[in-house]
């Protein structure tokens, strides 16, 4: 199933995409897509309901971000060993955590605002990993019986305040607008190896980023896993697995970085396609 969230920001309804690509209403289904719905028995009330019955959404309605506001934001730093390679860094013996601020939480489409500041803008298209069941302390080998999809995530970041300005890399990570997420949640039925998953970036419609899922350091499995020792995660919570090669930072002979006036357009396959108008605050 692809689920969906879309009205003005603050005011979304919960949807559905049919299997003609039509975006159906779930408000008499469920309340919203979060941690209720994402659970195996909310994923089932609606798999039991025939898309095709459900009222149409008509128009082109703002899609918001794909799940309900999150309680933990997680991301996986320097997770694929090519773009490790492309930023001169060791690849990782263990995953790198950090938590983006939940205001850089929004919709896939919605505007990139570049803080004031800001020198070194930057793009990252990533694999969320949507969370279904609590975890806490969970094997790898019950690590996907947590996770109820996958999703698009755009792990915008800001390398001066992410690397140069002292501190952690949550100050170049959680600016407000820098984590859009969706269009669209895929249940994990219909992801049957997410460590199989092209995935690209353009700007300006210049291809950037040209990756695969097969390159992550550590797999979703182990991500999960590892995450929920340090941290428990909670039905609803992202956790956004790292990006590969092709970041502003690491272009030859000199980076590229965001600037007001660039679009970003980005999408994994099978999981749908971003685009967001880069602004100047």
């Amino acid at each position: 199933m692809k689920l969906v969230r879309y009205g003005a920001t603050g005011a979304e309804k919960p949807g559905i995409m049919d299997a003609d690509g039509v975006l159906r209403d779930l408000t008499d289904i469920v309340r919203d897509i979060d941690g209720s719905t994402l659970s195996p028995a909310g994923l089932a009330k609606i798999a039991g309901v025939d898309a095709k019955t459900l009222p149409k959404v008509f128009g082109t309605p703002r899609i918001g971000p794909c799940i309900a506001r999150p309680l933990n934001f997680v991301c996986i730093g320097l997770n694929y060993a090519d773009h490790a390679a492309e930023t001169g860094a060791t690849p990782p013996t263990e995953p790198i955590i950090f938590l983006k601020s939940l205001g850089a939480f929004q919709g896939p489409n919605d505007d990139v605002v570049i803080p004031k500041g800001s020198t070194k803008p930057d793009w990252e298209v990533e694999l969320g990993i949507v969370i279904g069941t609590k975890a806490k302390y969970v094997s790898e080998a019950d690590a996907l019986n947590h996770v109820a999809g996958y999703c698009v995530v755009n792990d915008v970041s800001e390398r001066n305040f992410q690397t140069e300005r002292g501190g952690t890399w949550d100050k170049g990570k959680g600016c407000d607008t820098f984590g859009p997420t969706g269009p669209w949640m895929v249940t994990k039925d219909e992801v049957p190896d997410p460590q199989n998953l092209a995935m690209w970036l353009d700007v300006d419609g210049v291809r950037m980023q040209t990756g695969n899922t097969k390159t992550m350091i550590f797999n979703v499995v182990q991500i999960v896993s590892y995450v929920s020792h340090f941290i428990t995660l909670h039905p609803g919570d992202i956790i956004a697995t790292g990006t590969p090669p092709g970041v502003g930072m690491g272009k030859k002979p000199a980076p590229i970085w965001l600037k007001a006036g660039n679009v970003m357009t980005l999408g994994i396959d099978g999981l749908g396609e971003q685009r967001q108008n880069v602004l100047a605050d």
